[in-house]
């Protein structure tokens, strides 16, 4: 079973974060989920946002990689929106990383090294049309990195992950998280 460090998103460790924690750990998983904003959570994305920019994004993904820094080799590292800042930066600059995966957005390749590692699996997660999900991006990532997984969906929310967020989307989760748990498999 896989060891997965799952950071949250700028509305910050809320319990839909963690429930979908509890839905990796129900089929035999260890997740660890740092708290990036101490204890801070937001209602609306932007109040989270601008949290998230007083803090600086290079800050929040310097705290992502201390979270992780005592962390046994052979881990996943996976982030939702925000959280893929840490989980990229993880898995380009920590030996130790086995797969990666990103939740409702990406970043280019170059934000944190001009190349992905050999052997660090990656796979995404987003919404065609959602105006947060960096869709370019992320299909540029799944261009260049080899044997890389990116799945597109219909629809233009965010977070849909999120159960205690208005754009949940129940269905789709269920087919994110069967998605997720097939790569932690073959991982």
């Amino acid at each position: 079973m896989a060891d997965v460090v799952l950071f949250h998103h700028a509305l910050g460790l809320t319990g839909g974060v963690l429930h979908f924690a509890d839905r990796l750990c129900a089929a035999g998983h260890t997740v660890t989920t740092p708290d990036l904003y101490d204890g801070a959570t937001f209602t609306s994305l932007d109040d989270g946002v601008a949290h998230a920019e007083s803090i600086g994004f290079v800050e929040i993904s310097r705290l992502g990689v201390e979270a992780v820094a005592d962390h046994p080799d052979g881990f996943v590292v996976a982030g939702f929106s925000l959280g893929v800042l840490p989980a990229m930066r993880l898995a380009q600059q920590r030996r130790g990383v086995v797969g990666t995966v990103l939740y409702h957005s990406g970043a280019p390749l170059g934000t944190f090294g001009d190349t992905w590692p050999d052997g660090v699996g990656l796979q995404m997660h987003v919404c065609e049309d959602d105006p947060w999900g960096d869709v370019d991006d992320v299909k540029e990532l799944a261009g260049a990195v080899a044997g890389s997984e990116l799945f597109l969906y219909a629809g233009g929310d965010h977070l849909v992950t999120d159960d205690t967020w208005q754009q949940f989307d129940a269905e789709l989760t269920a087919l994110i998280v069967t998605r997720t748990l097939a790569f932690l498999d073959r991982l």
